[in-house]
């Protein structure tokens, strides 16, 4: 099945990856048109109205979580990211930052520095970008960020804190898929299914699961999501927490 949201192509050359957001190798981006497709139905298949908190258990570069907050600010009341990977997480912060006035000001100014050292004017048009981006932001005002180090597959420890005061409503991520990525900890043979239950025992029965991976298919232990996708080499599926099968 297609678009059923995002059905209009929109330039997204602002939120390229490596340009006002930043990137790595190793840390692979995610389509931006996909992502505000699937946080829509996400959003559709919770079935109550107000902004929602959403939660990266495998953030990455938390470039997901950054294009949320920039392209739906409107629906979000916070966004949590966690990944096992320090790396992936000194650059989640840098990027997740871009969710406030100040940190988009900050890296305005940065790439505006940049264009005057180096003399190349691609800098200042990456800065004029940022500028845009903290004007759209601006609508809503900074997004709530958190930032940790947890295991997607004992995640407990380290949100039990953080969600203390309301768990979220929506768990969206894209899975490591052995290419770029890879799944760490002592528990990652387990992987997707076994990321799900785990993720699936710290959130409420009615909180919205999606998960993205390379492939036909979304391997799941046993459950049928209650929504798919597929565009592309990535496949989608939505469910929710209490659909999830522990496979252990």
């Amino acid at each position: 099945m297609g678009y059923q949201h995002a059905v209009t192509r929109e330039n997204y050359q602002d939120l390229a990856s490596g340009a006002v957001l930043r990137s790595a190798p190793g840390l692979p981006a995610f389509p931006v048109r996909l992502a505000s497709e699937v946080f829509q139905r996400a959003v559709a298949l919770r079935g109550r109205s107000g902004p929602v908190t959403v939660w990266d258990p495998c953030c990455g570069s938390g470039y997901l979580l950054t294009v949320l907050g920039l392209l739906h600010r409107a629906d979000l009341s916070a966004v949590v990211a966690s990944d096992l990977d320090e790396r992936a997480l000194s650059l989640a912060r840098a990027n997740l930052a871009l969710l406030s006035d100040r940190g988009l000001t900050a890296r305005a100014a940065e790439l505006r520095a940049l264009a005057e050292r180096h003399g190349k004017p691609g800098y200042r048009e990456t800065a004029d970008t940022a500028l845009r981006l903290r004007a759209r932001l601006a609508e809503g005002g900074d997004v709530p960020v958190t930032v940790l180090a947890a295991d997607a597959f004992d995640p407990a420890p380290a949100v039990a804190d953080r969600f203390r005061d309301g768990p979220p409503d929506i768990v969206v991520t894209d899975v490591p898929y052995g290419e770029r990525t890879d799944w760490l900890g002592p528990a990652a043979s387990g992987g997707t299914a076994g990321m799900l239950g785990a993720v699936a025992s710290v959130v409420p029965a009615e909180t919205v699961l999606v998960v993205a991976t390379r492939g036909r298919k979304v391997p799941l232990a046993g459950p049928r999501p209650a929504g798919s996708l597929r565009v592309g080499t990535r496949a989608v599926a939505l469910l929710r927490a209490g659909q999830v099968v522990d496979p252990s």
